[in-house]
């Protein structure tokens, strides 16, 4: 299970985004701003050398969508995204890495994966049964460019152990009874 960068108080992996500023504006729609922003060079009636954004997701859309200050293609904030494991656990993503967001989904459910496989392993080894598991793929929207893309996960399991009477929940739980059965049945004929 991945935490967030920013630290928010579940589990899961999440890219760190959407609080980000970069300080980008907005580039114009239509030929001209899109061969600007593919480095294709002036077209005629096109804004100057000056204001062209450079392409820093290559192979992304250049198109400006309505409301949004700048095109997937040129998105910082895309660009700086980190994902972390916020977990005890040993798995991948201890210290923040950088995921494309077209390689986010995939690696994030490989990731997730490996909780899933920490649960059977931890299972076998201490004689108990997974009940349950369950992995949640979060996705958000980049405020920058509106790119939809896998923000995180979250690994939920639930392991059955044979020997639950050894627990230290149910040795408490009996040392409570114990405490609360005397003197509940009382006699009063004698």
């Amino acid at each position: 299970m991945i935490g967030p960068i920013s630290g928010y108080g579940s589990y899961g992996i999440w890219g760190m985004g959407p609080g980000m500023s970069t300080g980008l504006s907005g580039a114009g729609t239509g030929t001209a701003a899109a061969a600007e922003a593919a480095g294709v060079g002036a077209v005629s009636g096109s804004k100057g050398a000056e204001d062209a954004k450079p392409i820093v997701n290559p192979g992304e859309s250049t198109e400006v969508r309505p409301g949004k200050r700048v095109s997937p293609a040129e998105c910082q904030t895309c660009k700086e995204r980190k994902y972390q494991d916020g977990s005890d656990e040993m798995v991948s993503f201890k210290s923040a890495q950088h995921i494309s967001p077209t390689e986010a989904g995939n690696r994030v459910r490989a990731h997730e994966q490996e909780h899933v496989m920490n649960a059977y392993e931890k299972a076998s080894e201490k004689g108990g049964k997974v009940l349950q598991a369950s992995v949640s793929i979060h996705t958000a929207i980049c405020p920058e460019c509106g790119r939809t893309y896998v923000s995180g996960g979250e690994t939920n399991t639930k392991i059955q152990y044979s020997n639950e009477e050894e627990s230290p929940y149910m040795k408490a739980r009996k040392k409570q009874d114990a405490q609360l059965l005397p003197g509940m049945n009382l006699d009063v004929s004698a």
